[in-house]
């Protein structure tokens, strides 16, 4: 992208628009897109239907979009459509199955478009092409943060070594407004919001997880795609709220050890609505407690110098799950087993090549 170019632009050049998909789980009618629409229009969007599949989704005139429900899963994907969580938007992972694009923006449908302080938009989605196109640091700090953004570079000491970087894998945006908080915290803080806009862009170190939230989050399809799947959550599962958690850290490992990197930062949207943290309460009671043990098991998690490809560490990640955490709850082998369908689901989908996807355009359909 030419320096100089601003990221609130009333109507912004499309980046990628050939190369990116735009997923959007719902169960609503996404009247939200109206006030996304100069920046998404010209994108191809996948919208993945939760819920009761003879309900109606209303999307906007003039978007180009494919809309798939419970009945499109179990017909493309048969029997493995066991491994794509139901009544939980969990379920957005189908649409990166499904894609045959090189990039991926998933955003929630309460999500508009945020201003930065100044009062301009923010397009959420070109910033998140400028992140996943620019290398990423994880394996020394720098202390100006992203030193490929304008006006930044490598501070004094920075080894000139590793001054190119690694590639980008994924892209974690930020809110504004309703935070993204557990239960416990949203009723201990019913009222707080998020104010604070921090301009930077950082990259989590190697060896360090953190909290992924899918809401406003943008990855490298070819380079992680497989390991981007949201586990078993919402109907008929004992644990719900830990879909996207879930996949950070099986894609944070996985990326540590093939050599990628994650970013978190800019950009923001504006996250428009809480969830009823009493419900929410129900949903995470599990996950609260299983965390103490699953946080330990991924920081220690190790994967052999046989894993070179995404599909091999994941099913790897696999087997580790089933032997160390299925001794917590018998759900732990059940998501073992459903990872190891999501795995075979995406390989029939994509292909098993080295990087997984087919980056051919969309096909007509």
């Amino acid at each position: 992208m030419a320096g100089g170019a601003t990221f609130s632009d009333a109507k912004p050049t499309p980046i990628l628009k050939d190369e990116l998909d735009i997923v959007i789980p719902t169960i609503r009618n996404l009247d939200f897109l109206e006030m996304w629409r100069p920046y998404f229009e010209p994108y191809h969007l996948i919208i993945v239907q939760d819920g009761d599949p003879s309900r109606t989704v209303r999307v906007p005139d003039g978007f180009d979009y494919e809309l798939f429900n419970r009945n499109d899963i179990n017909r493309i994907l048969g029997p493995k459509a066991s491994c794509i969580s139901f009544k939980d938007s969990a379920c957005r992972c189908f649409g990166y199955l499904v894609s045959k694009k090189k990039y991926i923006f998933t955003i929630d449908d309460d999500c508009f478009v945020a201003k930065d302080p100044s009062g301009k938009e923010i397009n959420a989605l070109e910033q998140h092409v400028k992140n996943l196109l620019n290398p990423s640091t994880p394996l020394f700090f720098n202390t100006l943060y992203d030193p490929y953004r304008e006006g930044a570079d490598f501070v004094r000491g920075y080894p000139f070594s590793l001054r190119e970087g690694v590639p980008t894998a994924v892209s974690h945006g930020l809110w504004l407004n309703i935070p993204d908080y557990d239960a416990p915290t949203q009723l201990a803080k019913p009222l707080e919001r998020n104010t604070r806009f921090v301009d930077a862009v950082l990259t989590i170190p190697k060896g360090t997880l953190f909290p992924m939230c899918g809401m406003n989050l943008a990855f490298n399809r070819q380079l992680i795609g497989p390991a981007m799947y949201f586990g078993l959550m919402g109907d008929g599962q004992p644990i719900g709220r830990y879909d996207d958690m879930w996949a950070g850290w099986c894609m944070k490992v996985i990326c540590d050890h093939l050599g990628y990197g994650v970013k978190t930062g800019l950009p923001y949207i504006w996250h428009s609505k809480a969830s009823n943290p009493f419900v929410n309460l129900k949903k995470e009671y599990n996950g609260i407690f299983w965390q103490e043990e699953l946080i330990p098991f991924f920081q220690s998690a190790v994967l052999t110098k046989e894993c070179t490809t995404v599909q091999k560490c994941y099913l790897e990640l696999s087997k580790q799950v089933k032997a160390k955490l299925g001794k917590i709850d018998p759900y732990f082998l059940k998501l073992a087993d459903a990872m190891v369908t999501w795995v075979e689901a995406w390989d029939e989908l994509n292909g098993s090549g080295e990087n997984s996807s087919n980056l051919t355009n969309d096909p007509e359909k």
